[in-house]
């Protein structure tokens, strides 16, 4: 690694997946906080396994994104989010704005693009950003200097992603994503690809042309080997490039950013220890004190508290 660590987090998509990996835990007034206890219990065990200088929390916004006004089916299949899980969001920014770990949020864009935005602007000031998500789409900002943490099972191990495991799982560089959903479409954000190309056909095409647009410039080719194949693939055209506009995350959304405001000194660990304690925390509070010590540095990992990372 060349630099310090920007550890990132993917706040919408970790809370989620800590409410349903926790089981449903209450304060003695009746509010649910397992999303809480299982989302916090995750930050802590990768601050204390990367030791981050930076850190950074993005959620999406409740207000319609740019990809809603491109594709009003965009997401249209997602659930309402339950009113347990909803007063459990507004708790962990809460509780993360008082241990001034900082939270961004940007109207018309999602919690992606935001985290592309900052790993970007890290990965210039010569830092590796790392990335925690559940959502697959952030693999396409895998590089050199961008790892992506995924968690595999619940919330207790989580495999990381270079370059070379992107290839591995999904059989393409990282740099190719957007243009293998480009024709495949997304059946979880619910955008159609070219009809009648599944995962399979779209590799093999990225995998020779190496773009949307090169698979089209070379149509008449195509055409000779597949004509059946071609004629999908020009009916599906304008499919393709609106899936490509949906899918690519963004890495320039206008907001303000301050780097130093990022450093993990400025976390207030005992304000954090006091706010989750507020909740009934019992744990929580006592992991915060062996993960920052006494003098509110990081301290060296446990083995039997690490995260698996594999």
């Amino acid at each position: 690694m060349k630099g310090d660590i920007f550890l990132l987090v993917d706040g919408s998509a970790i809370v989620h997946r800590a409410y349903h990996a926790m089981p449903p835990l209450t304060t003695s007034k009746g509010l649910q906080t397992g999303a809480i206890h299982g989302f916090f219990s995750m930050l802590l065990k990768v601050i204390h396994q990367l030791k981050p200088k930076h850190i950074a929390i993005a959620f999406d916004r409740p207000t319609p994104t740019f990809r809603k006004q491109l594709y009003v089916g965009y997401q249209a299949n997602r659930p309402k989010m339950e009113s347990e899980l909803s007063e459990q969001f507004e708790a962990i920014i809460k509780i993360l704005v008082k241990a001034n770990i900082p939270v961004y949020a940007v109207d018309g864009f999602e919690a992606d693009d935001v985290i592309g935005t900052i790993s970007e602007l890290a990965n210039k000031k010569g830092e590796i950003t790392y990335i925690v998500t559940g959502d697959r789409d952030m693999m396409q900002l895998v590089d050199s200097d961008t790892k992506v943490l995924m968690p595999i099972k619940g919330i207790s191990e989580v495999s990381v992603y270079d370059a070379e495991k992107v290839r591995e799982k999904f059989g393409i560089n990282p740099d190719k994503i957007v243009e293998l959903k480009a024709l495949m479409g997304d059946a979880s954000d619910n955008y159609p690809g070219v009809a009648g190309v599944g995962p399979k056909t779209a590799a093999t095409l990225i995998d020779e042309y190496g773009t949307v647009d090169n698979v089209y410039k070379n149509i008449d080719n195509i055409a000779s080997k597949n004509p059946k194949l071609a004629q999908k693939l020009i009916d599906g055209a304008e499919a393709a490039a609106l899936a490509k506009k949906l899918a690519k995350i963004l890495t320039d959304v206008p907001f303000t950013f301050n780097m130093h405001e990022c450093e993990m000194k400025n976390v207030d660990a005992n304000l954090w220890k006091d706010t989750l304690s507020s909740y009934e925390m019992k744990s929580l509070p006592k992991r915060i004190d062996e993960v920052f010590g006494p003098n509110g540095e990081i301290t060296e990992a446990k083995k039997n508290n690490q995260m698996k990372l594999l």
